[in-house]
């Protein structure tokens, strides 16, 4: 049986959104009557993938209160300041051994749903020889990512702001699934990203 986990990343420091506040972070501001990081673990835990590690660093005790009651585990990134490819290991050095791959999702991404990553993880179970699985939003490659275990070496080895999706720049295998949602490409970065969702 084919083992799919998730990552949740949540330790960034939101400085385009808070200007560069300290303690302020974006993943608990409200849309639809709950937290961003909530949104994004809920998509996770309803994909089926486990475990659910939400890799945390930047206002750590504000985004786990944001998560209280939900069936997940923690991964504290204290190099979270490095950017995102230090949360990125840390939750890939979380996950059991048994694990086959990894849906890596970004937090700030709300309207990611979980039957689009379980659209992922059924063609990984589908094709296990694949190096990666990944939504394409009007032909371009959005989020969450599942990375097959083959992928994580590699992954261990990136640095500074690099994500998931350099390594599938570089001749990974990689299956594509269309989706109509934008919600795979839209993620918060600013309060006007944010004001503009909550009006639609």
């Amino acid at each position: 049986m084919v083992e799919v986990a998730a990552i949740v990343l949540a330790a960034g420091r939101s400085t385009r959104f808070s200007g560069g506040a300290a303690g302020a972070t974006k993943l608990v501001a409200e849309i639809d009557g709950a937290p961003l990081v909530r949104h994004a673990v809920n998509a996770a835990l309803g994909s089926g993938a486990r475990p659910v590690i939400v890799v945390t660093g930047h206002a750590r005790d504000e985004v786990m209160a944001a998560l209280a009651g939900l069936d997940v585990r923690e991964a504290r990134n204290a190099d979270y300041a490095q950017g995102i490819a230090s949360s990125v290991k840390a939750g890939l050095a979380a996950l059991p051994q048994s694990v086959d791959g990894a849906l890596i999702f970004l937090a700030d991404m709300p309207r990611v749903t979980a039957s689009l990553a379980r659209r992922l993880i059924g063609a990984f179970v589908a094709d296990p020889g694949v190096d990666a699985v990944a939504p394409l939003v009007e032909g371009r490659r959005g989020n969450p990512v599942l990375l097959a275990r083959r992928c994580f070496p590699a992954a261990m080895r990136l640095a500074g702001d690099e994500g998931a999706r350099k390594l599938l720049a570089s001749g990974a295998r990689v299956t594509e699934i269309v989706s109509a949602s934008e919600g795979a490409a839209l993620d918060i970065d600013t309060p006007e990203t944010l004001a503009a969702l909550r009006g639609r």
